[in-house]
């Protein structure tokens, strides 16, 4: 069963050449802009294995010597495939760590002691898996007294001096492109001391902590100087939400506004990506620049929309010399003018919009992105959470109720752990005053309301898990929301499904990893329904979030299902989520909202009370779910019309998956 298909997916199957290039010279051609040595892999699973082989390789040779290696490593959530690898290598072929030293990056400051931080989660993922002396790990102590800081941060960067300095450092990346909790301004000559966060760390940290408000303020971090110290440094980055960061530190100036950069200046320094993180890397993303290409659609379109937003010009006014003075004149040798690529591209953005998402009956289909057979079509949206159907394509889903096709829902998850204790605590309490009137014998029900209550305002402290009962309470006021907005869509909420996948039912912000048993709910629910179209969430932005974990679960599911005669007959749909929308170059169908129909799709949304303000998992973005969505939809609307495509208020957009 293959589990993690939705590493594969590229775009553009971008040509080998661009990121695996057969020789050196070609390789200097390419990389001219890149300043720090970057290797590029196809998924973020080649890349961790090609750097644990790293470190595997260095800790062995420096056994062989009898000496020690030093090894640095952060937090955060790209390094765990690597600690995964390491610990397989520790079990599976005798790997020791007997003779490695390792200093933890960074710690959050101060940490409560009912917290878990970063040495915890370092400990879970590694340390406790191998034969490593304790005597040897290292660490920055979130519970030091605060007038004893200085002092202590001095006594750390002692010991990695005392140590011989650090041999092999792994580094993350930060989206303001920091490393260890270097933020944006940190010096180029700091060392091991206490900062104080952004509020974008901050925001990232609250991957460990769940909510913002137990996120620490600050946290004891080695400097910059202190990892240009290191002999050999690993930089690891995946997903589409590094890319911005990565051209910034790879091809942008050294700045302390991007603390990343510094690496250029450092002498054994290297990069590793997968293409998602690599996206905006010259070399990928706009290649004509570097070398000849291998042209197909979607680079053409890629190109183009490239060139009218440098120049501000609108696709059909573009000229020949346009063309020359940027860079693409191969497409006036291969097609003869601007003229003929202005309308080939025109044509072909013209041809993504449809106002007919599940196909136009009686139309001819031929130049448009869904078949007008099959109709009404049974289709099938699947949802990560409990509103993702109607944040991401309210205004489609709507669209396909209004059509009569045959719509269902699937979430996935329960989404239990982003409901707020306030919102458990006024249910509960609507239910008691409920029993006292209409049920007041039932004394069972009355102690199991006041234990309830009880936990939530007397017991429950920091990160302790929820009970059994508070987690059924937290994903039944999920459900009822979701049935609420798909009520207000007009659906038949006995095509609702609640798949609850196991994978998420851990009750903590840290999920199990995906299993057969969650591919086989899915399996199980496709199999029933045979639907003719599937929308699924392709966020690829966070490799280890709920969303890849979903996606990936359906797409085992499709594989597994292969040779079936009614997925031989299924397009399969990928919307984004609230966090960013697909790029125009990729986009297969654009689905136009009305003004009616995007104020329709808002109050869909504001369906989710508990996800309003008090949703712990807003992200890094201020905006709230229904303010991202309209903004995102607006925003491609107005590429379409800078391009000189008709003017609509809002649109969605959709990019079909084919099958691997």
């Amino acid at each position: 069963m293959k589990l993690d298909l939705s590493s594969q997916i590229v775009l553009d199957r971008i040509p080998q050449k661009y990121y695996h290039p057969e020789n050196e010279f070609e390789l200097s051609v390419l990389t001219r802009y890149e300043k720090i040595p970057t290797q590029i892999y196809e998924s973020s699973v080649d890349a961790s294995l090609q750097v644990t082989r790293d470190i595997a390789k260095a800790i062995k040779e420096r056994q062989a010597e009898n000496n020690t290696f030093v090894l640095g490593l952060p937090g955060g959530h790209s390094p765990q495939s690597i600690y995964e690898e390491l610990v397989r290598l520790h079990r599976e072929e005798n790997l020791s760590f007997k003779n490695v030293v390792i200093f933890n990056m960074y710690e959050f400051y101060p940490l409560q002691s009912h917290l878990n931080g970063n040495f915890k989660i370092l400990q879970e993922l590694l340390l406790d898996h191998i034969d490593i002396d304790p005597v040897n790990v290292h660490s920055p102590d979130g519970h030091v007294p605060k007038e004893e800081i200085l002092n202590y941060c001095r006594s750390y960067e002692k010991k990695i001096e005392q140590a011989g300095g650090i041999d092999f450092l792994l580094l993350g990346l930060g989206r303001s492109g920091n490393i260890g909790l270097n933020i944006p301004g940190s010096s180029f000559s700091s060392q091991t001391r206490l900062v104080m966060l952004d509020l974008q760390s901050r925001k990232e940290a609250t991957g460990t902590f769940g909510f913002m408000d137990k996120v620490p303020v600050s946290a004891i971090t080695i400097g910059i100087s202190t990892i240009m110290k290191a002999k050999k440094i690993a930089l690891v980055a995946w997903g589409e939400n590094k890319m911005k960061s990565i051209y910034d530190i790879v091809e942008g100036p050294v700045s302390d506004t991007a603390p990343a950069s510094c690496l250029q200046n450092h002498s054994n320094a290297h990069i590793y990506l997968d293409l998602n993180a690599a996206y905006n890397l010259t070399r990928i993303s706009k290649p004509w620049l570097v070398s000849n290409c291998e042209w197909n659609n979607k680079l053409i379109r890629r190109a183009i929309v490239w060139l009218c937003q440098r120049l501000d010009k609108p696709i059909l006014k573009l000229t020949n010399k346009d063309y020359q003075n940027n860079g693409l004149e191969e497409l006036l040798t291969l097609y003869g003018s601007a003229y003929n690529v202005n309308i080939m591209v025109f044509n072909d953005l013209q041809h993504t919009i449809t106002g007919w998402p599940g196909g136009k009956p009686n139309a001819d289909d031929t130049d448009r992105p869904e078949r007008a057979l099959l109709y009404p079509k049974r289709v099938v949206l699947f949802s990560p959470h409990p509103d993702d159907d109607v944040i991401s394509m309210g205004g489609t889903f709507r669209r396909l109720v209004d059509q009569h096709h045959e719509v269902y829902v699937a979430y996935q998850t329960s989404g239990n752990i982003a409901v707020g204790d306030e919102d458990v605590i006024r249910y509960v309490s609507l239910l008691e005053d409920a029993r006292e009137r209409y049920d007041k014998e039932n004394l069972a029900l009355k102690k199991k309301y006041e234990a309830i209550l009880h936990f939530l305002l007397h017991e429950k402290e920091g990160d302790d898990p929820d009970t059994t009962d508070v987690l059924f309470l937290k994903a039944h006021i999920r459900r009822q929301e979701a049935t609420t907005a798909c009520r207000y869509v007009g659906m038949d909420t006995g095509r609702i499904s609640f798949l609850d996948l196991p994978f998420y039912e851990t009750g903590k912000i840290k999920k199990n990893p995906i299993s057969e048993a969650d591919v086989e709910i899915v399996k199980e629910y496709l199999n029933r329904i045979k639907p003719h179209e599937i929308f699924v969430a392709g966020d690829l932005a966070d490799p280890h979030g709920t969303h890849k974990v979903c996606l990936d679960a359906i797409l085992a599911a499709l594989d597994e299902l292969k040779g079936s005669s009614w997925l031989e007959d299924c397009r399969i749909w990928m919307y984004r989520g609230a966090w960013q929308e697909w790029e125009i170059d990729h986009i297969e169908m654009a689905v136009p909202i009305s003004p009616e129909e995007l104020r329709a799709k808002r109050n869909a949304i504001l369906k989710h009370q508990s996800q309003m303000e008090s949703a712990p998992f807003l992200g890094n973005d201020e905006r709230l779910f229904w303010q991202r969505s309209e903004d995102r939809n607006h925003a491609t609307a107005e590429l379409y019309r800078q391009l000189g495509l008709a003017c609509y208020e809002a649109i969605e957009a959709f990019v079909q998956y084919k099958q691997v």
